[in-house]
């Protein structure tokens, strides 16, 4: 009997748009290749931001995700590491797999089955999921063990939450019943406005009961000034009081367990 993989993999989800999903993906992937684990990164959002944070042009590349979810390909990953971790890319063409995928039997099941052949070379696989609820993101949950849920410090994005709450019972209940939270994480806190404190308070109350609410990661032109250089944060400014925030979040991930 095969024995159960190990392999952490990690949806990065939120269907609300500008959350920080592809910041923390890129950060907490490279904090994790730092503490010597094996890290694939997936881009499964046709806006391929995470693509182009890694260092890539996406509109240059011959292979993307898109041929996995669309074609039944093998998993396009880069051939070369990027600040130690592996790359699935992402291209504008992922943006039409939706509606090519319309008819396709066990389309839900196209990542999951391609991560089956690889995974057990990755103690992480991190998918930064597309800002919606629609087959990208079903496809990215059916093939995880865990959803990690960034939340803005604001008031609507909290609201929001009671979506993503159904979204995942529903993938539960069809697609992936071993689904698990890693947590929630409140991104772009600015600690001098006390209606994101509040929302701060609020997001603890309420979803503490499901899993563990991680510290906020502060609001900071840094994260923007580190992607337009290409890199994490932690390589742009190692002593930035953020990235203290981050080592947190990854040395809590790397406790995860994957159930049988």
């Amino acid at each position: 009997m095969k024995e159960q993989s190990k392999t952490r993999i990690i949806a990065l989800f939120n269907q609300s748009g500008g959350v920080a999903k592809t910041t923390l993906t890129q950060n907490l992937g490279y904090l994790l290749a730092l503490k010597k684990r094996q890290v694939l990164l997936i881009d499964m959002d046709p806006q391929a931001s995470l693509t182009t944070f890694m260092g890539l042009e996406p509109d240059e590349l011959e292979q993307s995700i898109q041929q996995t979810i669309v074609d039944n390909q093998p998993l396009p990953i880069y051939p070369e590491m990027i600040h130690g971790m592996w790359l699935v890319p992402a291209d504008i063409n992922l943006a039409a797999s939706e509606i090519q995928l319309s008819s396709a039997i066990a389309r839900e099941y196209r990542l999951k089955n391609a991560l089956a052949v690889v995974q057990d070379q990755y103690d992480f696989i991190l998918i930064d999921c597309p800002p919606s609820l629609g087959l990208l993101s079903i496809i990215s949950l059916t093939a995880a063990t865990h959803i990690l849920v960034p939340i803005q410090c604001q008031f609507k994005s909290l609201k929001g939450t009671e979506l993503l709450l159904t979204t995942v019972a529903q993938i539960r209940n069809h697609t992936n019943q071993s689904l698990q939270f890693a947590g929630f994480i409140p991104t772009m806190l600015d600690s001098r406005t006390a209606q994101e404190s509040r929302t701060v308070k609020s997001i603890q109350d309420q979803l503490s009961d499901l899993a563990t609410i991680y510290p906020p990661i502060p609001k900071t032109i840094a994260f923007a000034d580190a992607s337009e250089h290409r890199v994490p944060l932690a390589l742009f400014d190692k002593n930035h009081h953020a990235v203290h925030t981050l080592k947190k979040i990854a040395n809590s991930l790397d406790k995860l367990v994957v159930l049988p």
